[in-house]
């Protein structure tokens, strides 16, 4: 990290699927945030990351259970010697009770979901002036029912169990809610007051740091004379990777752009002439569409695809390494890939990675979906950011709006928006014409900038329909727009009916393979963003 960051806080993980959006709180407040995993060693912890704050994620796994992930040994009197407040939540909180000598047990049935915190004392250290209840996000099946000596309760759920508590003089703390989700409505309150008024922390982290260090790593890492290959997809992720990377390296960089024929209407022709026009980079198209396919014939199961996909661009990247040695006369020997923080999340890298505790959500084609011989060492230099951030750090250098401003699009393409079988009836036609007629509609209705991301989805089913005065028997579709501010949660968009009914009417009357139209009106969670 830059010399310029004053404040570090360390978050320990120990698997919460929403560690991640901890870290980006924390920076959201310009203080610079690592993540370690749950057991790194003290050394680790203390003294190569001096940390100014500690935080305790949340976890799959219960405390009192043999073999659960806890803190390297000394953690607690080096807490209390270096005067470094600790926050634990949900499993951190647990832990915190665990360790020093208080008691956690099975709750039974859980609490889950957004629910109010109550019985809050008039005077916290953790909550300041915030005593009145305050709904909260739950997602926990453990409780303390025993605190260690020199802690109190302050707030309990509507259920009687303990949610929050403090250790005024040693300054630690634990909550049994997320407050790094939006779902709690003061938790970003709570946070920031534990960041600048128990920890002390100064702000003095931003993008600017990020451009600055990457931009620094990857001249380091590829060295004078190494050339590298970028794939280039047409997203915010792989534009901005790419661009921060040709700042790096110039033009030993080389961009490929694949059509693996999973893409939206037109979408090859639509982002060439974008590069082309507007990003100023050197950009080859390759189209692998005859062997994607053919691989992906016959497989319905969402992660086979994934990891055939995965593979199949590792191929292409390959070949295109031949032609840009037969150009420059060197091998390049680097991949970058615009993959992010919720790519790795999700797709639970395996043992020996720093996300080790996690559960596997789904395998992304570019993290879980890569074959064990890359052939590549990768560089990716947005691993450690959120969407937005993506964004803001593509604004400061200068990548035109065309591309911060689109949608996100999964690089396994219209694969994972086909419930089943891709190659089966004509579904990859019938996709492509149904999300360009609500996209469009989207953009008719001034509801773009609105929507963090808008799709369609092709369901593995049939309904009876009447078209043209005669029975159908035709496929469904679902349509899926939600809103979010990092892709970790999300809430679907509430379109007013008559824009549903508009865009229904034109997707049955302009694809004749449609007679029904559904909206997905789930949250994530329990949902992801995407159908598989």
């Amino acid at each position: 990290m830059t010399q310029a960051v004053t404040s570090q806080v360390v978050i320990l993980d120990y698997g919460s699927q929403y560690t991640q959006l901890i870290t980006r709180r924390v920076r959201e407040v310009e203080v610079y945030s690592i993540l370690l995993p749950g057991d790194a060693t003290f050394k680790r912890v203390f003294e190569e990351n001096k940390p100014t704050a500690i935080i305790l994620s949340g976890g799959p796994n219960s405390v009192h259970v043999k073999g659960a992930p806890s803190v390297p040994d000394g953690f607690w009197e080096e807490c209390e010697k270096r005067q470094i407040p600790v926050l634990g939540i949900c499993y951190g909180m647990q832990l915190i009770v665990h360790c020093l000598g208080g008691k956690v047990e099975g709750l039974g049935k859980g609490e889950f979901g957004r629910m109010p915190v109550v019985d809050i004392p008039t005077h916290t250290k953790l909550f300041g002036e915030d005593i009145e209840p305050q709904n909260v996000w739950m997602s926990h099946g453990d409780e303390a029912t025993v605190l260690p000596d020199g802690f109190k309760c302050i707030g309990k759920s509507e259920q009687g169990c303990v949610v929050a508590i403090e250790h005024e003089t040693k300054n630690l703390f634990g909550l049994q809610y997320h407050p790094e989700v939006t779902h709690s409505e003061k938790g970003m309150r709570t946070l920031k007051h534990f960041l600048f008024n128990i920890a002390k922390c100064e702000r003095s982290w931003s993008m600017a740091n990020v451009l600055e260090e990457q931009i620094q790593i990857v001249k380091e890492k590829v060295g004078e004379t190494n050339h590298v290959i970028c794939a280039l997809s047409g997203g915010v992720d792989s534009c901005v990777a790419a661009t921060l990377v040709h700042r790096a390296i110039g033009d030993r960089l080389h961009c490929c752009f694949v059509d693996n024929g999973l893409l939206r209407y037109k979408e090859a022709e639509r982002v060439m002439v974008m590069f082309k026009n507007e990003l100023h980079l050197p950009v080859d198209c390759v189209d692998i569409t005859e062997k994607m396919l053919s691989e992906l014939k016959g497989v319905s199961d969402p992660e086979r695809k994934r990891k055939i996909i995965g593979k199949e661009f590792i191929e292409c990247f390959k070949e295109y390494k031949k032609t840009v040695e037969k150009k420059t006369g060197v091998v390049p020997k680097f991949l970058v890939q615009g993959t992010l923080y919720p790519d790795v999340i999700e797709s639970c890298p395996p043992p020996g990675s720093d996300q080790k505790h996690s559960h596997t959500i789904k395998s992304h084609h570019n993290v879980g979906g890569l074959p064990k011989e890359l052939g590549f060492e990768l560089i990716e230099p947005l691993r450690v950011l959120f969407k937005d951030e993506v964004r803001r750090l593509g604004k400061i250098m200068d990548v035109p709006r065309n591309f911060v401003a689109r949608h996100p699009f999964p690089g396994p393409g219209l694969a994972v928006r086909i419930l089943g079988d891709v190659t089966e009836n004509n579904a990859l036609e019938t996709l492509r014409l149904v999300d360009e007629i609500y996209i469009n509609a989207i953009k008719e209705f001034g509801l773009y900038d609105e929507i963090w991301q808008a799709f369609a989805v092709h369901l593995p089913i049939k309904s009876v329909g009447v078209q043209g005065d005669q029975r159908s028997h035709s496929h469904v579709v679902g349509l899926r727009a939600i809103t979010s501010n990092d892709g970790m949660t999300a809430d679907w968009y509430p379109f007013e009916p008559k824009f549903l009914q508009e865009v229904s009417n034109r997707i049955t009357n302009q694809v004749r393979a449609v007679n029904r139209v559904v909206y997905d009106i789930t949250s994530k969670p329990p949902s992801t963003i995407e159908w598989e």
